[in-house]
C-alpha cells in the first residue's frame, strides 16, 4: 500500500493520546470487534452447522439413501478440506501486513479493507438458496456452498482477524495497558459467541418460525445475516478510526535504510528457534480448538435433557440459552478480575489455575449426567476456568513477540499473527468437520456428549502442564530495555550522531 494515499487527513486516527484511554478500549477493541465478529460468533455457536443440516440440506438428509450419505460426507469433508486454503489465506494476509508501511500503520489499513469483504462473504453463504434449489440442484448447491464457505473462512475472515489480532502487540509497549487491550479484544469474540448462544435461539424461533415454508425460512436466514453484514461494515469503519499503532509509530519517521525488513525465511528462522513462541502458538491452537468444540457441540449436547422443567423452559433450544447464560456469568466477572490478578500473580500461574478449574468443571458435567442443576455448576466452572486463557492469550503471545524482537532485532508480527489467526480460524471448520464425522452430524448423542465434555477437558489438562515451562515474563523488563536502546541508536544514526547503518530496527 502506498503511504501517500494513507497520509491524507481522511484516514487519520481519531485517537491522539499517547496512552491507551477508555474510548480506544471501548470502540476500538470491544464494541467494533464484537459487531464485526458477530457472524463468526454465531457460526462458532453451531448455527452455521444447524443452517446446513436443518435448512439448506434438510430435504436431502430427510429423503435418506445416496443423497443423505453424500451430504453427510460433504459436511464432514468440507470444513476439514478448507483448512488448507484457510492456512494459506492467513499466511498471505500476514505477509501483506508485514510488508505494509503507511502512516496509518500496518494493520489498520487492512481492517478498513475488510469492511468491504467481510459483509459480502457473510451474506454469500445465505444467498445460495436464492441461486440454486438444493433439492433439484444438489451438486450445484454443494459447489456454491464450498465457494461461499471458503470466501468467508479463507479470504474475508483471515483478512480481518489477522489485522485485528495484530493490533494488540503494536498498540503500546506498556505491559499493563496491553494486557487490558488483549483481555478486551478476546472478550469481543466471547461476546459474539455469548450473543449467539443466549439470544439467537429465541431470535431464530421468532423470525424463523417452524410454521413457515422452507423457502421462507431460508429467506429469513438471508435477511438476518444481511443486517449482520451491514453492522459489520459500520463497525469496521469505526474500529479503523478508533485505534492506533504506537509501536510502529516509533520507527515511522526513520529513513527506510534504518528499518530492518526481514525476509520470510528470516522471520521463520527467528520464531522457529524460540521456545516461548512455539509454546504460545501451541497454547492458542489447542485452547481455541477445545473452546470451539465445546461451543459447537452444545446445541446437540442439550438434547439429553428432558422433563417438565425443560418443556416449561421452552425445549432444548432454551436449554442452550440457559447454559450459555450460566457460562457467561463467570466469564463476565472474570473479565473484570483477570487483568488485575495477572498483574499481581503473573499471567502464567493464573492461566494454569484456570485450566485446572476447567478440568474440574468437565468432570462434574460428566458425573452429573442429565441433572440440570449439577451440569449448571459444571458449565459455570468450565467457563470460569477458560476465562484467564481466553483473556490473556494475546497478551502472552505479545510477550513472546517482544522477547523474540529483543533476541533478533526485528519484529515478526505479520508472520506470527497470520499463524495465530490460522490456528484460531481453522479451529472452527476443523472442529465442525470432526464433530460431524464423530457424531454423524449430531445424531450420535454419546459422541456429542463426549465432544462437549471431554475434548476441552483433556486438552486443557495437557496445556496446564505445558504452561509450567512458559516463563517469558521474567525476561520482559530486560527485553524492553534492549529494544528501546536499539531504537535510540537507530534514531541517533538517522540524525547523523553515529555512523550510518548501525542499530537498525524492525
Amino acid at each position: 500500500m502506498k503511504n501517500g494515499f494513507w497520509s491524507k487527513t481522511l484516514f487519520a486516527s481519531r485517537i491522539k493520546s499517547e496512552k491507551v484511554r477508555l474510548g480506544e478500549v471501548l470502540f476500538g477493541y470491544w464494541l467494533s470487534p464484537t459487531l464485526a465478529l458477530l457472524a463468526s460468533g454465531l457460526f462458532t455457536s453451531g448455527f452455521l452447522n444447524i443452517y446446513f443440516t436443518q435448512y439448506l440440506f434438510v430435504e436431502l438428509l430427510a429423503e435418506g439413501g445416496t443423497w443423505q450419505t453424500a451430504v453427510n460426507v460433504f459436511l464432514a469433508v468440507l470444513p476439514m478440506a478448507s483448512c488448507v486454503p484457510i492456512v494459506l489465506g492467513n499466511l498471505f494476509v500476514g505477509q501483506l501486513i508485514q510488508h505494509t508501511y503507511t502512516s496509518c500503520g500496518k494493520s489498520r489499513p487492512w481492517i478498513l479493507a475488510s469492511g468491504l469483504v467481510m459483509p459480502l462473504a457473510v451474506v454469500s453463504i445465505f444467498a445460495i438458496p436464492l441461486v440454486s434449489d438444493p433439492a433439484s440442484n444438489p451438486v450445484l448447491t454443494m459447489v456454491l456452498t464450498a465457494l461461499a464457505y471458503n470466501l468467508f473462512f479463507a479470504v474475508a475472515y483471515p483478512l480481518y482477524y489477522t489485522a485485528n489480532s495484530s493490533l494488540v502487540p503494536v498498540s503500546t509497549r506498556n505491559g499493563k495497558q496491553r494486557g487490558v487491550l488483549a483481555s478486551v479484544s478476546n472478550m469481543a469474540l466471547s461476546t459474539g459467541i455469548g450473543i449467539g448462544g443466549m439470544l439467537f435461539p429465541y431470535i431464530r424461533k421468532w423470525l424463523i418460525p417452524d410454521t413457515a415454508t422452507l423457502f421462507e425460512q431460508r429467506l429469513s436466514w438471508f435477511w438476518i445475516f444481511l443486517v449482520i453484514g451491514a453492522m459489520c461494515f459500520v463497525a469496521l469503519v469505526v474500529q479503523f478510526y478508533c485505534t492506533r499503532e504506537r509501536v510502529n509509530e516509533e520507527i515511522a519517521g526513520l529513513p527506510t535504510e534504518f528499518v530492518v525488513k526481514p525476509t520470510v525465511h528470516q522471520q521463520f528462522s527467528a520464531v522457529g528457534h524460540d521456545g516461548f513462541w512455539w509454546m504460545s502458538i501451541i497454547f492458542c491452537a489447542l485452547f481455541q480448538f477445545g473452546c470451539t468444540m465445546r461451543n459447537l457441540s452444545l446445541p446437540y449436547y442439550v438434547n439429553i435433557f428432558h422433563g417438565d422443567f425443560v418443556e416449561k423452559l421452552g425445549g432444548s433450544g432454551s436449554m442452550q440459552s440457559l447454559y450459555t447464560f450460566v457460562g457467561s456469568i463467570p466469564m463476565t466477572i472474570a473479565a473484570l478480575l483477570v487483568v488485575p490478578l495477572s498483574m499481581k500473580v503473573g499471567k502464567r500461574p493464573l492461566v494454569i489455575v484456570g485450566l485446572l478449574i476447567d478440568v474440574v468443571g468437565s468432570t462434574l458435567c460428566f458425573l452429573q449426567g442429565d441433572n440440570v442443576v449439577g451440569v449448571c455448576v459444571g458449565v459455570a466452572l468450565k467457563n470460569l476456568g477458560a476465562a484467564p486463557g481466553s483473556y490473556l492469550m494475546l497478551a502472552m503471545l505479545a510477550d513472546a513477540l517482544d522477547h523474540n524482537e529483543a533476541r533478533n532485532g526485528f519484529r515478526c508480527d505479520g508472520l506470527t499473527m497470520s499463524i495465530y489467526a490460522s490456528v484460531m480460524i481453522v479451529s472452527q471448520p476443523l472442529a465442525q468437520g470432526l464433530f460431524n464425522a464423530l457424531s454423524a452430524a449430531g445424531t450420535n448423542q454419546t459422541m456429542s456428549n463426549f465432544c462437549y465434555i471431554w475434548v476441552e477437558g483433556i486438552l486443557y489438562a495437557l496445556l496446564a502442564v505445558m504452561m509450567l515451562f512458559f516463563t517469558v515474563e521474567r525476561h520482559l523488563e530486560d527485553d524492553r530495555k534492549k529494544v528501546l536502546s536499539a531504537e535510540h541508536a537507530a534514531l541517533s544514526a538517522a540524525n547523523g550522531d553515529i555512523s550510518q547503518g548501525e542499530g537498525a530496527v524492525g
